[in-house]
């Protein structure tokens, strides 16, 4: 309460100095002042916004209408520098208000026999002035001239591949991965073509995943091809980790026919995990544990350590319980030899 009272007792104060210095004579005039110091600064400005200025836009540059086949070994670049004067009102109006549409180049106007065009700021210095006020001049154009060096190239198909490093949330895995599509036409001259068994992805991370994921992902480039599509589709599934718990019988395989195997206990239990979307169709069947007459007669021993001979794919840290079981070959008293 006493520092509540202290805090309002400052404002308090504080706001009965503010008010006792605008009710002075003394702030009368420094309000006067500022007024006037501030219209000075308005036509001032004004005045030296009237004033001619140079400086420098940016441009972005296009071509349109290439066909697939087309593989730009040298592309044109993505945006010119124009460097204009005008006043400074106008100007400001391009820095503030403004956005430039592309300038647009047909293909066709550049093709030719020798896959090689040099591109000069003429051709296409009214499409620039086109996007700017009548009294703005165009200084330079920057670069002046290009060149741009292109082939045309057969198409093949090729699988992409996955590039990167995934990590989940603790208990969770990835379960699936889709790449849509799986595959891309490369177009690219025949040297390029030959050596290209596959393309990839950018270099990609994930972290911390607990959720499904999916993101438009980039083509890793090759120098002189052209993919179509650029990108594709990475879909990344996840699924959480549950314990599960199974009896398996242990199997004899390989004995004499005149001798049988007892083990004590007949059965052991596995325990694993399991993503939940398995959970219920990992059953007993798709484990095996065997021990052969051979294993047995090496043993030296009337223990067994129990062996998993096969198990899913999808399932990991599996323990064994017991780990170890007693054995026993019996001869069969029944037995007629064919």
């Amino acid at each position: 309460m006493s520092a509540k009272r202290d805090i309002t007792v400052l404002v308090q104060r504080t706001l009965r100095t503010v008010r006792n210095f605008l009710l002075s004579p003394k702030s009368r005039e420094f309000l006067l002042f500022l007024f006037f110091l501030v219209v000075a600064s308005f036509f001032w400005m004004l005045q030296k916004l009237n004033d001619t200025y140079e400086m420098e836009l940016k441009m972005p540059l296009r071509v349109e209408n290439v066909p697939q086949n087309v593989v730009m070994t040298l592309p044109p670049p993505e945006q010119v520098r124009v460097q204009v004067k005008d006043r400074g009102t106008v100007l400001i109006n391009y820095v503030l208000g403004r956005s430039f549409y592309p300038i647009t180049l047909n293909f066709s106007d550049m093709d030719n026999d020798e896959g090689y065009v040099r591109m000069e700021a003429s051709s296409y210095q009214k499409l620039i002035a086109s996007q700017l006020m009548n009294t703005t001049q165009i200084v330079a154009v920057k670069p002046y001239a290009f060149d741009v060096v292109y082939t045309r190239g057969d198409a093949k198909k090729v699988p992409v591949v996955f590039q990167g490093q995934i990590d989940t949330e603790k208990q969770y895995y990835v379960s699936d991965m889709h790449i849509r599509p799986d595959s891309i036409l490369v177009y690219a001259p025949h040297e390029i073509l030959d050596t290209l068994a596959a393309v990839y992805t950018e270099n990609i991370v994930y972290a911390h995943l607990a959720d499904t994921v999916r993101r438009q992902e980039k083509l890793l480039p090759v120098t002189g091809a052209k993919f179509v599509p650029n990108e594709v589709e990475l879909e990344v599934c996840t699924d959480m980790y549950t314990e599960k718990r199974l009896e398996i019988p242990i199997q004899a395989v390989n004995f004499p026919p005149d001798k049988t195997l007892k083990t004590f206990p007949s059965k052991v239990t596995l325990t694993f995990q399991v993503g939940l979307a398995r959970f219920k169709s990992v059953t007993e069947d798709d484990f095996l544990i065997a021990v052969t007459y051979d294993e047995l007669l090496k043993c030296g021993s009337e223990k067994y350590r129990v062996k998993l001979k096969s198990m899913p794919d999808d399932v990991s840290y599996v323990r064994i319980e017991p780990s170890e079981v007693d054995f026993i070959i019996e001869q069969l008293d029944t037995y007629v030899a064919p």
